[in-house]
């Protein structure tokens, strides 16, 4: 989904609802323009908008809340990631060979999830034989006494662990925004700036006021779209942890 195009077209259909407002307030007979049922207008568009309000603030916090999942995942998978690098390195110099392609393993992650092309999407599915490499290189260390053992069990889990987070990055890629309740908001939303528009006096002042109000109602959708896109787009989560876990690498 291209957000900002998405976005650019709600914000044409709400301004739309705007224009036809215009043309159709020069066609109602002026009876139809009265105190009373411009009253009875406000009323029924205070109703819908208190609805609109809030499914979009439902949506938000969909949004928010997959946001904030996927950004805690993406912290403790770095924490770990560390982790494990340092206990292959207290292992000993039997595990060079298994650290050597682990630390592969964690550079092609980042270069998954952050590439370096601006245009070029995060690939969110996992390098299933990179990773099953690692892991039996894990496994076939031969441990010489008991901290050798407890540290191939400690590889072992956190192996396992780092496994479990990343396939779990890739199953909350999905989307957690409705389409069919973003589509109801939409249409409420087109249906309250056109009674706004029909409502409004015909000057530039009015025209100014919802256009401002349909650029903002817009701007609010692409940024809870945006939060919905954690590894693209203009709000991004940031890449700085793993990056962080790379240079603490044991040499």
């Amino acid at each position: 989904m291209n957000i900002a195009f998405t976005a650019t077209i709600i914000f044409a259909c709400l301004f739309g609802a705007v224009l036809l407002g215009r043309s159709l307030r020069r066609l109602l007979p002026e009876h139809h323009l009265g105190a009373d049922t411009k009253d009875t207008v406000k009323l029924a568009m205070g109703l819908v908008a208190t609805m609109a309000a809030l499914l979009l603030g439902l949506l938000v916090s969909s949004a928010k809340g997959s946001f904030e999942t996927v950004r805690s995942g993406v912290i403790q998978m770095s924490a770990k990631a560390e982790f494990l690098d340092r206990v292959l390195a207290e292992y000993g110099p039997e595990a060079a060979e298994a650290r050597a392609r682990y630390r592969d393993l964690v550079g092609d992650i980042v270069h998954r999830l952050w590439p370096e092309e601006a245009n070029k999407p995060a690939d969110l599915t996992p390098n299933a034989p990179t990773a099953h490499t690692v892991y039996l290189a894990i496994q076939h260390l031969s441990p010489q006494d008991d901290v050798q053992r407890n540290l191939k069990a400690q590889a072992t889990s956190l192996a396992v662990e780092l496994g479990q987070l990343r396939s779990l990055l890739a199953a909350e890629s999905v989307s957690s925004i409705s389409m069919p309740m973003l589509t109801v908001v939409i249409f409420w939303l087109f249906v309250i700036f056109l009674s706004f528009s029909l409502l409004a006096p015909p000057n530039a002042t009015a025209t100014i006021a919802l256009l401002v109000s349909t650029l903002s109602v817009a701007g609010a959708i692409f940024l809870i779209l945006e939060l919905d896109h954690p590894f693209g787009g203009l709000i991004r989560i940031s890449s700085q942890p793993m990056l962080n876990a790379l240079k603490q690498f044991v040499n």
